[in-house]
């Protein structure tokens, strides 16, 4: 399929080619900083750049735990969190209590009107707000992660910082990509910018807009049509909501996160002026993809809440509850969930500060390890909610109202469950980090030899990419061989955690191995084996969590503990490093379980069965079952959805 159809207003079909190199064109192909996460998937495992933990500095520090003691009395004085899921809307005091205290500045710098806080403690924020309520970290998180003062602070220019940062430490704004029938794949986008003048006439539906329905600014991605003077292509726009032709057809619900202000947006003929274009015609996704390489970091944030938070549940009803004549906890059935829980969380908040600091000293390239950081917790902070769930058994079924109008403790558990839900499905599905992750992963063998493969390139690329890739796999290979992880007094500093170290130095090498294997083995195919990718990027996730959870351990020991008259503990101490053990002993079983997985199996048969069944085959098993969704004489009347209930764009005054 031709460009031409590409650029189609109406959004025609795309072949997958033509798609994928969309999506190539517009990551960022260069590593000019170190990471981490890069040089783990290659076996290099370079401690180096996260030993000793990053630490902010005193201003960062000063400015941050100030902000954080005037938050945390805000959320425990003004909000009620059980109001927010009762009436399904954060209420407009709250709103206007946040933009008092500078919540919605966070990130914007001082010089504009914002807080300037680091990414570390714009993090602790995030877990501060998502433990009261995981809506509120959505209108956040949004506003600023994604929303339009990050964007404009990271490829706007002097004068457009100067207008609408300023604004932006005031005032909500959203970000608008997805569509009804755009997901994914930002190149079937349907909206479009034609330019007109000094201005662009803007016209499309974006769909699942969070804040949007409440939203002061957006930034839209709209297809700009190539013509003279214009090269065209995916573009990013700040659109004021107050501009004609903007309609919010629909506030939507979901299962959790009942206070978010989601909905479905309308431009129609909507006149954008040219000064508000971020960036260059057609570098609309780079300037997505580059925004969500520290945006990403805000659902890390909102998990690890949730893992503090379900750790204190656990602990208190294992201990309370009793059953056989022993406390619950006391149960081998029991225990096993709630040691997953506490090492767990401890692990998502090591990720997550890491990936903070490593953010803000900006001397790592990050995107690999905020990738795996999003990708890893919401994954993780499901299991915790489940496990929850199943610790508190029927009471963690039953809804907090429904409890406390019985007069029990209103624990909401299962509300946690429903709310993590959307993040393993938020800013990437879990599906789309593994590949997007997976592609990083492997860059460098197709920096060297992706011409072998492509079957667009001459004989002479061929011949020269099979010179290149002899040339770095004579000096790769034998550095997979033998490292520091085969040497028993290796990272001795850190005592009992030394040995977990020393995995994730073997493990690295193993990874890199198994992934030049399979590189040699499907070759150009490899890209649609996402089973192996898949399983791939989950040990390097695995790995990533080891090493941020030792080397905070061992900064948490080194930095001792304030025992009270009972003998524990009111810091992390010594008991950190216990903590950090049992999580990698956990985790290297995982580890162990995906390298088993990675060649054993079920992945083809999974296959060629999905092929039948979509094929009709078994049509036969869907017998003898009513389905609810398609309308008839049992259902009753409904009653009115959530735009009838709502109206049309509610603004906080």
């Amino acid at each position: 399929m031709s460009q031409t159809t590409m650029g189609n207003s109406t959004g025609g079909a795309v072949d997958e080619r033509a798609a994928r190199k969309v999506a190539e064109e517009a990551r960022e192909a260069e590593w000019r900083l170190p990471s981490f996460g890069k040089q783990l998937f290659l076996g290099d495992f370079r401690l180096d750049l996260v030993h000793p933990h990053p630490r902010p500095d005193d201003e960062s520090r000063r400015k941050g735990e100030a902000f954080l003691e005037r938050l945390r009395q805000f959320l425990a004085t003004e909000v009620d969190a059980a109001r927010i899921e009762r009436e399904a809307r954060i209420p407009d005091e709250v709103v206007r209590g946040l933009r008092a205290i500078g919540a919605l500045g966070m990130k914007i710098p001082e010089r504009y009107g914002g807080l300037g806080l680091s990414q570390l403690y714009y993090g602790r924020a995030l877990m501060l707000v998502g433990s009261v309520n995981p809506a509120l970290g959505g209108l956040l998180s949004a506003h600023q992660s994604i929303g339009v003062p990050q964007p404009v602070k990271l490829f706007g220019t002097a004068e457009q910082k100067e207008t609408w940062l300023p604004r932006c430490a005031k005032e909500i704004s959203a970000f608008l990509l997805t569509e009804p029938d755009v997901g994914s794949d930002p190149a079937r986008l349907r909206a479009v910018a034609v330019p007109d003048g000094d201005s662009y006439v803007l016209d499309g539906v974006k769909l699942w807009t969070t804040n949007g329905v409440v939203a002061d600014l957006v930034v839209v991605m709209a297809r700009v049509p190539k013509s003279d003077g214009h090269r065209g292509g995916i573009s990013a726009f700040v659109v004021d909501m107050d501009t004609p032709g903007i309609t919010v057809e629909n506030r939507n619900a979901f299962m959790g996160l009942r206070g978010l202000e989601n909905g479905v947006t309308r431009f129609h003929r909507v006149r954008v002026p040219a000064a508000n274009l971020i960036g260059t015609e057609g570098a609309g996704l780079k300037v997505a993809l580059t925004t969500l390489n520290t945006g990403r970091l805000s659902l890390p944030a909102i998990c690890a809440a949730a893992g503090k938070w379900a750790t204190g549940i656990a602990r208190e009803w294992s201990r309370e509850r009793v059953q056989w004549g022993r406390p619950i906890g006391a149960h081998e059935a029991i225990s096993r969930k709630v040691a997953f829980i506490a090492a767990t969380a401890y692990a998502l908040e090591a990720m997550l500060d890491l990936s903070g600091q490593l953010a803000d000293d900006e001397r790592n390239d990050i995107r690999i390890e905020a990738a795996l950081a999003k990708l890893w917790a919401t994954e993780m902070a499901c299991r915790i909610a489940d496990e929850l769930v199943q610790v508190r058994g029927g009471r963690g079924y039953e809804t907090a109202e429904s409890l406390a109008a019985r007069g029990e403790r209103g624990v909401p558990a299962e509300q946690l469950l429903r709310d993590l839900r959307i993040n393993r499905i938020f800013e990437g599905s879990t599906e789309i980090m593994h590949l997007l992750i997976a592609r990083e992963a492997v860059d460098a063998h197709l920096s060297v030899a992706g011409d072998i493969i492509d079957p667009e390139a001459t004989r002479e690329q061929k011949a020269r990419a099979a010179a290149r890739a002899g040339g770095f796999y004579a000096r790769w290979l034998p550095t997979l061989v033998t490292g520091a992880g085969q040497r028993p007094g290796a990272y001795a500093e850190f005592g009992p955690l030394a040995r977990h170290l020393r995995y994730v130095e073997r493990a690295s090498r193993k990874l890199a191995r198994s992934t030049f294997y399979a590189a040699g083995r499907w070759q150009g195919r490899l890209e649609y084996k996402q089973g192996f990718l898949a399983r791939m990027v989950d040990i390097g996730a695995e790995l990533y969590a080891m090493s941020a959870v030792c080397v905070r351990a061992h900064a948490d020991a080194r930095s001792g503990a304030a025992p009270l008259a009972s003998g524990v503990e009111t810091v992390p101490g010594v008991s950190a490093l216990r903590l950090a053990d049992a999580f990698c002993r956990q985790s290297r079983v995982r580890v162990q379980e995906l390298f088993d997985g990675l060649w054993r199996n079920t992945d083809a048969l999974d296959g060629r069965l999905a092929e039948q069944v979509l094929g009709g085959e078994f049509t036969w098993l869907e017998e003898g079952v009513l389905d609810p969704s398609i309308p008839g004489p049992w259902i009753a009347p409904t009653e009115p959805g959530p735009s009838e209930r709502y109206g049309v764009h509610r603004r906080i005054g």
